[in-house]
């Protein structure tokens, strides 16, 4: 089986879905690793160093397409609409693709990439199950995205973080506010909590409290009765009005006070929720420092504005959307693991192999034979029922015992 790592497209995107260090474990599994000319650059991944571990570069991307029985991405269609498009014209009937896709929030992509024929895993869909741990993507990305928010907070600050006893007399640790305690916001309080911050929580999850707080940061608890908060897969819920407005009055008078708020609640496919507002902005300190998350989807702060540093009543509000990409070394790492389990996970004696029984299938696979056969997406789109297709050749049907192991590579 030849998988195929293409160069991103997308503009400023820098991380590489496969990394130099993944290519002996993938070919041991018989899978032969082609990387397009350039792919690694911009994380710091020459092509001489694919190479030296087995790798075979291609200088021609659309000859790259027409070898490849998979490719992988970081960003597919879905996530990058606009470069990603020319790439319609190279798939092949029945090619393998994987990667993120943004499926909910962009799904008429899906539709164009079924239109191709591929057989398309949208990988931000993997579900949280134990055994999927080492593939899912947007953990390890948001493990990076809430890391990289503390030290923009901290860079444009304009104090010190830590408890600094002097002989000029005592510097106060700074106050940081985490909105979300999903992984990104779990990072940003174990980051903030290293650089000596004073760290308080919220997050709409009852069950997220003793996360919170076995990190370092005190949970904060509004009284909001949230028993629907939380779905099947351990994604926030979207609450109704009338809670999202007892939520916002409630964080306003919880953020005011603190140094740094960081923002991270975001429902899958839908607009960002609104919980910061102009009134609880006003109340932070001068010099304060929002760092809003969801900015991508609309934001969680209402003076957000995506990519941009807005400055209104003395409180700077960045609006990051590709924190993941500003460290490309660890994230490519990161993401490469990943992607490495995903592989190994349905390759059987060198071929790709699909069980429909695996929950893991079940949830990432988008489209195959000509449509979209995820339900959730079908659904979004107005489709009916899925069209039972068979199966295009590269793709074995797995036994239901089948199982895949990722070893560390040595």
């Amino acid at each position: 089986m030849h998988v195929a790592v293409l160069k991103e497209t997308y503009p400023g995107e820098r991380r590489v879905a496969v990394i130099p260090a993944m290519v002996p474990l993938l070919l041991k599994s018989g899978i032969h690793v082609q990387i397009e000319a350039g792919a690694g650059r911009a994380a710091g991944f020459l092509d001489s160093a694919y190479t030296e571990k087995g790798a075979e570069v291609f200088p021609d991307r659309q000859a790259l397409f027409q070898s490849a029985d998979v490719i992988v991405q970081v960003r597919c269609l879905g996530s990058n609409p606009n470069d990603g498009r020319p790439d319609l014209a190279y798939f092949r009937e029945g090619q393998i693709v994987a990667g993120m896709c943004d499926p909910l929030g962009n799904p008429q992509a899906i539709r164009d990439l079924a239109g191709c024929g591929v057989t398309l895993f949208a990988l931000e869909l993997m579900p949280r199950i134990t055994r999927a741990q080492n593939m899912d993507v947007r953990s390890s990305m948001a493990m990076i995205t809430g890391y990289k928010a503390v030290l923009l907070a901290a860079n444009h600050l304009p104090k010190m973080f830590p408890l600094m006893m002097t002989a000029g007399g005592t510097l106060k640790a700074a106050k940081v506010f985490v909105v979300g305690a999903g992984v990104a916001g779990l990072q940003a309080i174990a980051t903030a909590r290293r650089l000596g911050a004073i760290v308080d929580a919220y997050d709409v999850r009852p069950a997220a409290m003793e996360q919170i707080a076995s990190l370092g940061g005190k949970p904060v608890e509004l009284k909001l009765a949230t028993a629907e908060s939380e779905d099947a897969d351990g994604y926030a819920r979207k609450l109704t009005e009338e809670k999202q407005d007892q939520e916002r009055a409630l964080l306003a008078n919880a953020i005011a006070g603190h140094d740094v708020c960081i923002t991270t609640a975001a429902i899958p496919g839908q607009p960002s929720p609104l919980l910061v507002t102009v009134d609880a902005v006003r109340r932070m300190p001068p010099g304060s420092v929002i760092v809003d998350l969801a900015a991508e989807l609309g934001g969680n702060c209402e003076l957000t504005k995506a990519d941009e540093t807005v400055i209104e009543h003395d409180v700077t509000i960045l609006g990051p959307t590709n924190l993941p990409s500003t460290l490309p070394v660890h994230a490519s790492q990161l993401y490469a693991k990943n992607i490495a389990a995903f592989l190994m996970h349905f390759t059987n004696q060198g071929r790709f192999a699909i069980n429909p029984k695996d929950q893991i299938a079940g949830s990432t696979l988008v489209a195959q034979g000509g449509q979209v056969v995820h339900p959730r997406i079908r659904e979004l789109l107005g489709l009916g029922p899925v069209v039972e297709q068979t199966p295009s050749k590269p793709i074995r049907e797995a036994n239901e015992d089948d199982e895949y192991e990722l070893e560390d590579p040595s």
